[in-house]
C-alpha cells in the first residue's frame, strides 16, 4: 500500500466501546499533512461512544451485529461487505472486540491493523492488562500488529513499553497503557498511510 500527502489514505476504523483510540485518529486526521481520511467508522453493537464520536466528527457510521445473523460466517461476510463499500486502503481495529473471519481477511488481509494492550506474544486476548498484572510482570505495554487468522498472532508493526507499578490496579494499568497506545497508533497509521509498508513473513517494514 502506498499513499502521498496529495492523496490521503482511506481508512475505516472499527470500534466496540468508548472510542478513545478512534478519537486520537480523528484528531490527527484533521491535519491534511497526516495523510489519512477516516471514511467510515463501524461497530458490532448499538449505542457505543465510539460511534457517537464519529457522528460528531461528521464521519459515516454503520453497525453490524452478530446477533442479526444466523451464523458467525454470515456476520463476517456482512461486515466485510460493509467495510468494502467504503473502498479503504487500511482498516484499523481500535478496540473492536470481534475476531475477523475468513471472508473479512480474504478482502483485507495484510492491511487490517489491530492495537492490543499488551506486549505480544505475551497476554493475548481481551484481558491483557489484567493478565499482565496477575502474572506479576514488571513491564507490559501495547502492540500494533497486522491481523491474521489467529488470536493476536499477526506480524508486529510496533510496540511501546509501559512499566507496571507496585500499586497498579487493572484500571490504572489499563489507562496508562492507553496513554502510550494512542500516540503509537497515530504515528504508525500515519507513516503507513504516507509512506506505504510491506509485510514479509513476520516482518513489517515501513520505508
Amino acid at each position: 500500500m502506498t499513499s502521498t500527502r496529495d492523496w490521503p489514505a482511506r481508512v475505516v476504523v472499527l470500534v466496540s466501546g468508548s472510542g478513545t483510540l478512534l478519537q486520537a485518529l480523528l484528531d490527527a486526521s484533521g491535519d491534511a499533512a497526516y495523510g489519512v481520511e477516516i471514511v467510515a467508522v463501524g461497530a458490532d453493537r448499538d449505542g457505543t461512544l465510539g460511534i457517537e464520536r464519529a457522528q460528531r466528527a461528521g464521519v459515516p457510521t454503520f453497525v453490524v451485529k452478530v446477533a442479526d445473523y444466523s451464523t458467525r460466517a454470515e456476520w463476517d461476510a456482512a461486515l466485510a461487505g460493509r467495510v468494502a463499500a467504503y473502498e479503504p486502503d487500511l482498516v484499523v481495529s481500535a478496540g473492536f472486540l470481534k475476531l475477523a473471519g475468513p471472508a473479512f481477511l480474504a478482502r483485507f488481509g495484510g492491511r487490517y491493523l489491530n492495537s492490543h494492550n499488551a506486549l505480544l506474544p505475551s497476554f493475548p486476548g481481551i484481558h491483557g492488562p489484567a493478565d499482565a498484572l496477575a502474572y506479576g510482570v514488571k513491564i507490559t505495554g501495547a502492540t500494533l500488529f497486522v491481523v491474521d487468522a489467529g488470536v493476536d498472532t499477526g506480524a508486529i508493526v510496533a510496540q511501546v513499553a509501559v512499566p507496571v507499578l507496585d500499586d497498579d490496579t487493572v484500571e490504572s494499568l489499563t489507562e496508562r497503557i492507553k496513554d502510550a497506545e494512542r500516540p503509537q497508533l497515530v504515528e504508525c497509521v500515519g507513516r503507513m498511510a504516507r509512506e506505504g509498508f510491506t509485510v514479509t513473513d513476520r516482518r513489517v517494514t515501513i520505508p
